[in-house]
């Protein structure tokens, strides 16, 4: 049946009527184009085929640079859930929706879904003693071993636990890989490398199999959250990561941070499931760690590299010992509709989404006075985008014919919460969500490029969608040059992507116009080594606006044609989130 939109339903969402299919064949044949691209290039003859990007509205670079400056003052305390800082933040994008003419995105009437967490703080944390070997060795809280607590219980401790050595903690059997093979690791503490195994090719020397783990690319196998969540399955009592800089993406000042309070959605076992310790070990000190059981640190690191490593009992035990505060907390997704004009359609709904949080106030680094975590970049620079890209997309004639939603979600910073909740508890079908647009960090703020990285390039359809806006700006899509930091499982698109949602996260690019070459990767890299999750991540003068509104503006242009698109966009044949995927769309049925 075919309704007054063009379109009709099909086995995996809207297809286009024959009239329509026809025209997206004859352009996509002859622009080189997927049918899915051709249907959202605004070269389309379609019946009501997209905008050029040039025609959709600007979004005002000025007025989100003027958010950026409201949201990571000092004023808003960094932004930390369950603080002032939320209380400010949350009033104010309420505030800037109504006033950008949108509705409120809870279907009960509110611009707030409401997300349950309890925060968790340490304290009286006692050193991580190691003995064994003749031997007694203590690590210094924070300085040298990170550790923290995901049960809501106000005493936990390690006493006396064997510890084992168990490599990168994978058990990936699809790939015959298994690195807790022949031993029991419950109540033990297990200490785990982070990333992926780095799998040599056999074909090309001095690279890594791209059949195995990806290659350079970090599969979910190598973050750290699920290192955590195995250790849990397994029965491990404690479980720590050894750190390591260029693996891991970020210092080791950065998982510092995890001994402040530490937020997680409510859950009815109060976590009892997880490990009682959770934590870092500095490399320093995973070293001393290993000298201590007789071992070479980088040896075995070497050996956990292959299919056949298997897990290597240190021969020692592991104390450690601290309390906990904990504390119930509502914290809030806020969340803003833009209904569609289609009178069937409007019922979809396609998602931008920015986290709004931060780290709060904190310690100083680098000698600085300051303690407060502002988050200019990380993320007020990505929330003000949604809230301009909203203002923007109100304004867009045509207007989108499904219902777009534009959410600034919480609790990003504390493993991706508020994007998890919502996905758990969706306030619109998942089955009728056509995408996830996310915008974190990732917008150039020191002018025009002509690049797009994309992070996951190759995922879905949407990737084809952004190509052919792009290359209306004059600017070409480049994968992630850092595949091995698994930026894809960092962000709240991951969470949409679990779910089956195409989900789009794109970078910034570096390839910045009339500045030198390589500046843009030297921006990029002062940032993570300086100012990410630090209190220097605050409002610079000397950005510029150019590339930020360009970057605004060409995903305002992704989100609308998918609105407009004749059907649903598709996760590619092979994609790790495919199977979940058909199945959401099985329910659109």
């Amino acid at each position: 049946m075919v309704n007054g939109s063009g379109v009709s339903r099909g086995p995996v969402g809207y297809i286009a009527a024959m009239s329509c299919r026809s025209f997206v064949v004859v352009v996509a044949a002859s622009l080189s184009l997927s049918p899915w691209a051709a249907a959202c290039s605004s070269k389309s003859e379609a019946p009501g085929g997209p905008l050029p990007v040039s025609r959709l509205p600007d979004v005002d670079a000025a007025a989100a640079f003027a958010h950026i400056k409201t949201l990571a003052s000092d004023q808003f305390e960094g932004r930390l859930p369950g603080t002032r800082g939320e209380e400010l933040t949350v009033d104010y994008l309420t505030r800037q929706f109504k006033a950008a003419g949108l509705e409120p995105g809870n279907p009960d009437g509110t611009f707030i879904q409401k997300v349950p967490l309890i925060g968790i703080s340490s304290a009286g944390m006692s050193p991580l003693v190691v003995e064994g070997a003749g031997q007694k060795l203590s690590f210094a809280p924070i300085d040298e071993v990170v550790a923290f607590s995901q049960r809501a219980t106000e005493s936990i401790a390690l006493d006396s636990s064997d510890m084992v050595f168990v490599g990168y903690g994978v058990q990936a059997p699809e790939l015959r890989w298994d690195d807790y093979k022949g031993v029991s690791v419950k109540g033990k503490t297990i200490v785990v490398l982070v990333n992926d195994p780095p799998v040599p090719d056999p074909e090309a020397p001095g690279q890594l199999d791209p059949k195995t783990f990806g290659g350079r690319a970090m599969t979910y196998y190598g973050r750290w959250t699920y290192k955590y969540e195995k250790a849990a399955e397994l029965g491990a009592a404690g479980v720590l990561i050894v750190h390591e800089t260029g693996p891991a993406g970020y210092p080791f000042a950065v998982v510092q941070g995890f001994g402040t309070e530490r937020f997680d959605l409510v859950a009815a076992d109060k976590n009892m499931g997880r490990a009682a310790v959770q934590g870092w070990l500095s490399l320093d000190a995973a070293t001393r760690l290993f000298a201590a059981a007789g071992l070479d640190y980088q040896k075995l690191k070497a050996q956990a590299a292959a299919r056949d490593f298997k897990p290597v009992p240190l021969n020692l035990k592991a104390s450690m010992s601290f309390r906990q505060k904990l504390r119930t907390v509502e914290s809030r997704n806020v969340v803003a509709r833009l209904t569609g004009s289609d009178p069937t359609l409007k019922d979809e709904v396609v998602v931008y989404t920015a986290h709004w949080d931060h780290l709060g106030i904190g310690k100083p680094h680098a000698g600085s006075p300051d303690t407060i975590y502002n988050g200019a970049v990380d993320n007020a620079s990505g929330t003000s985008a949604v809230l301009e890209i909203a203002r923007a997309m109100k304004k867009a004639t045509p207007p989108p014919k499904r219902s777009i939603l534009f959410m600034a979600v919480t609790a990003e910073e504390q493993g991706l919460l508020g994007s998890e909740y919502y996905c758990k508890s969706p306030l619109y079908p998942l089955s009728k969500t056509l995408a996830n647009i996310n915008s974190d960090s990732n917008m150039p703020m020191w002018g025009r490029t002509r690049d797009v990285i994309v992070v996951g390039m190759g995922a879905s359809d949407l990737d084809d969608t952004l190509r052919v806006a792009a290359a209306e700006q004059g600017r070409t899509l480049k994968p992630d040059e850092e595949p091995e930091k698994g930026s894809y499982y960092r962000s709240d698109h991951f969470n949409f992507a679990k779910v089956g949602v195409p989900s789009l996260n794109v970078k910034a690019g570096i390839d910045y116009r009339g500045l030198p070459d390589g500046f843009g990767r030297q921006k990029r890299e002062y940032y993570t080594a300086h100012d990410y999750h630090s209190p220097s991540d605050q409002p610079n003068p000397n950005w510029t606006t150019e590339g930020y509104a360009e970057q605004a503006k060409l995903l305002l242009a992704v989100g609308y044609r998918i609105a407009m698109a004749p059907k649903f966009p598709e996760w590619k044949p092979g994609n790790e989130f495919r199977a979940a995927g058909e199945a959401r769309l099985r329910k659109a049925k």
